[in-house]
């Protein structure tokens, strides 16, 4: 087994989500059987949709070039991290250390691809629009993205998760989005913000899950089969 070191935090209950998604994936008798995690569970990097979005906030670059390269220290074998919008910051953390970094959006691109995904619904953070981050692993495998009309909703959703509101209370309105892309044309929905996840299970599919995609990507590296690396 390769330990994997998880830049994690972004936010937290998805960090833990992930854990569990692992955990689940492995069909393990004994303790051993698991993969390795070693979590880097910082919330304090700063905000994403700070940085990105408003312009306001600190550079996110320099902490998760540094949670890298604790990670390394750590023992870890390849790098993962559990936030969308944050491999914007994927070429800081490749400099970081000279460790294989599992590229959520790349394994995304390519389970969508294997499914015949071909206009994809984005359940995602503006921010990813905003700076791109899903514009090269996309056009690699001949997506399209079709964004939502109402950002601002998918926004407060992302924001009302990550201030600890129920999700039950905020299923309806992901629906509502859901139906809107699927309305617009998308033919698949992808769940591609990290916090949304945690309500992933509210959508009717077809459906993928970026948090999945990068579950299958940290069992494979984990167990030596194909690891799915830069």
């Amino acid at each position: 087994m390769r330990p994997v070191g998880i830049l994690g935090g972004m936010g937290p209950e998805a960090t833990i989500l992930l854990m569990q998604k692992v955990l689940n994936a492995v069909d393990a008798r004994d303790d051993a059987d698991h993969a390795p995690l070693i979590v880097h569970q910082n919330p304090q990097v700063p905000s994403r949709i700070k940085a990105l979005i408003e312009g306001t906030g600190a550079d996110p670059a320099p902490a998760l070039g540094q949670m890298a390269r604790d990670l390394e220290a750590a023992g870890a074998n390849a790098l993962a991290m559990p936030c969308n919008t944050a491999h914007h910051y994927a070429e800081t953390i490749r400099r970081a250390t000279a460790l294989p970094f599992l590229d959520m959006l790349a394994l995304t691109a390519a389970t969508l691809k294997r499914a015949g995904a071909r206009r994809v619904g984005m359940l995602a953070s503006p921010a990813t629009r905003m700076v791109g981050v899903f514009d090269a692993p996309f056009a690699a495998c001949g997506l399209e993205p079709v964004w939502a009309r109402d950002e601002a909703m998918l926004l407060r959703l992302i924001r009302s998760i990550k201030a600890g509101e129920p999700t039950e209370t905020l299923r309806p309105a992901l629906t509502t989005c859901a139906g809107a892309l699927r309305g617009d044309g998308a033919d698949h929905l992808l769940v591609g913000c990290t916090e949304l996840s945690l309500m992933a299970d509210a959508l009717d599919g077809p459906v993928t899950d970026t948090l999945d995609c990068l579950t299958a990507g940290i069992v494979d590296f984990a167990t030596q089969r194909t690891p799915g690396a830069d």
